[in-house]
């Protein structure tokens, strides 16, 4: 069935569009907005350009950020809530971002968050750009094919509280319109054409670069980073993050499972924030790297060939478009060689016991800086006389409270 998000099915054209090679540095003053989308190399960049700040100005370039990711920041600009049960972000966050850059005077800045392509309105986007600089801002847009980005997407909705399965999700993703549920960010960040449209919109085709991100080629995004931004090259390097890594297939079904759990017992969105993503999730990522023997995340061939597709589409779009691409846009509708498998994702998915105790014990560590007192409406009832329903929403609230108090 013929979708919007996969018209376009005629025979792919993989000839390269626009230019490419290295790319000529952007003027001196430019104020350059990363705007990802999400699963497009951000982390390593944002994690690069934090790690080389002291050293940046002697070039004339600066990261204005106090941290990593300005996500608060960028969230606020765009009007987008917080992930599941975090504070929410106020226009404080922006504002104090907004000082920063202004505060960078004539040199070189680069603001990165993928969350700017959540902005959801031209009227939304042309205020950032306003804000940031007018006539100075320069968009960067990173891209990866959408068949490589759809399981590491997918694992972080899940990361996000979302209860469907990989396989039924693809479904609704690519076959049931309007292709908004559950998650409408999805195609607003990944159809790329469209967000390319948006932001050139405000910009102009002329201060937008695309950079199709070859995977094969590990430091490639760091040299085009130094490059549009005159810096001298390997001053940009990888930093680990483990806490950034993509969860193996048993460990997102552990969540997945967890969430519908936690969902059906009516538990407090924060505390999933402070135990489950923020507690178990996270200490388990840093406790446990995945072995080879580790099932990966798994597309079925029908959703590989419908991404494809829509890469094929995007690619012909964007390079009408007359920005500055650099990378093969061919990428993009090309098929990687992804491990298929016959049946659903939960069929293989075997968690280790090392894996689910570091889980637990991050659930417990979170909270552990608020134990619970015992209470007289506690007192009443013994633990075997209450429901575990029950007994699993009460300790939850309790726990609540007190993380509240801290």
């Amino acid at each position: 069935m013929e979708t919007d998000c996969t018209r376009g099915e005629a025979p792919v054209n993989n000839a390269p569009i626009g230019p490419i090679g290295p790319p000529a540095a952007l003027p001196a003053g430019t104020r350059l907005l990363h705007i990802g989308p999400h699963k497009t190399g951000t982390t390593a960049i944002q994690g690069a350009l934090f790690a080389a700040k002291d050293q940046l100005p002697a070039h004339g370039v600066v990261f204005p950020a106090t941290s990593r990711h300005p996500m608060e920041a960028a969230l606020a600009a765009c009007a987008r809530p917080a992930m599941m049960g975090d504070t929410a972000p106020t226009e404080k966050h922006w504002t104090r971002l907004l000082q920063q850059v202004e505060a960078t005077g004539s040199r070189t800045s680069v603001i990165s968050s993928e969350f700017f392509a959540d902005a959801p309105d031209d009227e939304t986007i042309a205020r950032i750009v306003e804000q940031l600089g007018g006539e100075r801002v320069h968009i960067l847009v990173t891209l990866r094919p959408i068949a490589r980005i759809m399981p590491s997407q997918w694992q972080q909705y899940v990361q996000n509280g979302l209860r469907m399965g990989y396989e039924d999700w693809l479904d609704h993703m690519f076959r049931k319109a309007p292709y908004e549920k559950p998650n409408p960010s999805f195609w607003r960040r990944h159809r790329h054409d469209r967000l390319v449209e948006r932001w050139i919109r405000a910009v102009g085709a002329d201060r937008v670069t695309v950079v199709v991100v070859d995977d094969r080629d590990r430091d490639g995004l760091m040299r085009t980073f130094e490059a549009l931004l005159g810096l001298p090259e390997k001053l940009l390097q990888p930093v680990p993050d483990t806490a950034n890594r993509s969860l193996t297939l048993a460990e997102t079904e552990m969540l997945r499972k967890l969430n519908v759990e936690f969902r059906g017992n009516g538990l407090p969105d924060e505390l999933y924030s402070k135990l489950v993503r923020n507690g178990a999730v996270m200490h388990m990522k840093n406790a446990c790297s995945p072995t080879e023997a580790d099932v990966k995340i798994s597309t079925p061939a029908w959703a590989v060939e419908a991404a494809g597709r829509v890469g094929a589409e995007m690619a012909e779009r964007i390079g009408a478009m007359g920005v500055r691409v650099i990378g093969d846009p061919a990428l993009l509708s090309a098929l990687p060689v992804i491990p298929t498998q016959p049946g659903p994702p939960s069929a293989e998915a075997r968690i280790a016991p090392e894996v689910a105790a570091q889980a637990l014990y991050g659930a417990l560590a979170a909270a552990a800086a608020a134990p619970v007192r015992h209470t007289a409406e506690a007192k009443a009832r013994t633990v075997h006389q209450t429901s575990s329903k029950e007994l699993v929403r009460v300790l939850g609230h309790r726990c609540l409270k007190k993380l509240r108090r801290r």
